[in-house]
């Protein structure tokens, strides 16, 4: 197994997948590690909508139709085999801190009662938790945010209204040839150039105004 730091320094983004198909345990082995991500009072209160084969196109020919496909920079992330639609219960966790162990919080009285939405958050550590999973086992993933025609999307696959979408997971086995990433579509994003930030740059040591300590 590879060492934990080197599958967070080496996890990218992928944009470009093989059709191949991920067995359905590798999912469910990824989707078990990221059940064990931090959450408020062991709520859990996170679903993945997951779409495989075939059904992927339930997603993709609403958020991307095909008159919009021909000018898409990242065709080939379209043959993703796997697509997970990460959702947030907001009331999950107020209905959990109204429970006797929890009420004494208040957090239990509505959603506005919480200083910042813990689902939210926790759904979105067990995100990374899964895109650092698969990278770990092989497998490349895009988390990436669900811009266009969201309510058809939910129509279409079901989902409660009560239930925050955070965005979209495409996972497969990606392409691994240099010269068929550069052919179809698979270079990194735009973003890929910036420096990333020292630690020096984002620790402010005893508050927000210290002098970096070297």
């Amino acid at each position: 197994m590879t060492e934990f730091s080197e599958v967070v320094r080496n996890r990218r983004m992928t944009r470009a997948f093989r059709r191949d198909p991920v067995d359905p345990t590798i999912v469910d082995d990824l989707v078990d590690l990221a059940s064990r991500s931090p959450s408020a009072g062991k709520t859990q209160g996170w679903h993945l909508v997951v779409l495989e084969g075939a059904s992927t196109a339930r997603f993709w020919d609403l958020s991307l139709p095909a008159e919009k496909r021909a000018s898409f920079r990242w065709k080939h992330l379209l043959d993703a085999p796997v697509i997970a639609l990460p959702l947030a219960d907001a009331s999950a966790y107020v209905d959990r801190y109204a429970e006797p162990d929890k009420a004494r919080t208040g957090l239990g009285e509505n959603e506005e009662a919480w200083p910042v939405p813990y689902w939210t958050i926790d759904t979105s550590m067990s995100v990374m938790t899964l895109l650092l999973g698969a990278e770990d086992v092989g497998l490349g993933a895009l988390f990436f945010g669900v811009f266009n025609n969201e309510a058809a999307i939910r129509t279409e696959l079901e989902i409660p209204e009560h239930l925050e979408l955070l965005g979209a997971i495409a996972l497969g086995y990606p392409v691994d040839n240099r010269s068929d990433k550069a052919q179809q579509g698979a270079g990194e994003g735009r973003s890929s150039t910036r420096a990333r930030r020292s630690p020096d740059q984002i620790i402010h040591r005893g508050g927000w105004t210290s002098t970096p300590q070297h």
